[in-house]
């Protein structure tokens, strides 16, 4: 970490074994995710419940390269609870992140998007045009919740496009 850790408490006083814990907590945060520039964590005690009692809140902000991640837990009556929640959900948070940079998440593309140009209902098939504006063939057992019948031209469609024997086909077809 290059700025040195923030421990800031609110309405409460941490004693010595809580900051030592906090830093134990964030020297594995460290090791899990190295590149870690400056982690602050925030210890509060809101208000006090009328039948809870004290009720903790823990957050925990952390900024890496590129973008800060912050950790909000619900409160809790147990301020070890608190603080370890707020760590194991700041642990998902970066190995997210570390995930979504390295390539390793899947980004799904969008289904393109169309509208129907010509149905014939006896024979239960139809035409698309695409948003580039090429026909894509359907056919009435592609129409989602199988509402062939209820199709009119004109329609906004989202579909799911293959290549079939004699062009272009949409295997599945949502209307918008």
């Amino acid at each position: 970490m290059i700025i040195p850790l923030q421990i800031t408490a609110h309405g409460i006083d941490l004693n010595e074994e809580m900051r030592e814990d906090i830093a134990e907590k964030v020297n594995k945060l460290d090791k899990f995710y190295n590149r870690i520039m400056r982690c602050r964590v925030v210890v509060e005690e809101p208000k006090r419940h009328p039948h809870k009692g004290k009720l903790y809140s823990v957050h925990i902000i952390m900024t890496v390269p590129g973008a800060e991640i912050v950790t909000k837990r619900e409160l809790n009556d147990d301020l070890v609870v608190a603080v370890r929640d707020a760590f194991l959900a700041a642990q998902r948070k970066l190995k997210e992140f570390s995930r979504e940079q390295s390539g390793e998440v899947k980004i799904h593309e969008k289904k393109p998007e169309g509208y129907i140009s010509v149905l014939f209902p006896e024979q239960g098939y139809g035409f698309l045009v695409s948003g580039e504006g090429y026909d894509v063939y359907f056919h009435k057992n592609s129409v989602i919740n199988k509402d062939f019948d209820k199709l009119a031209v004109g329609m906004e469609v989202r579909f799911s496009e293959e290549m079939g024997d004699k062009g272009p086909q949409a295997s599945s077809v949502t209307v918008l």
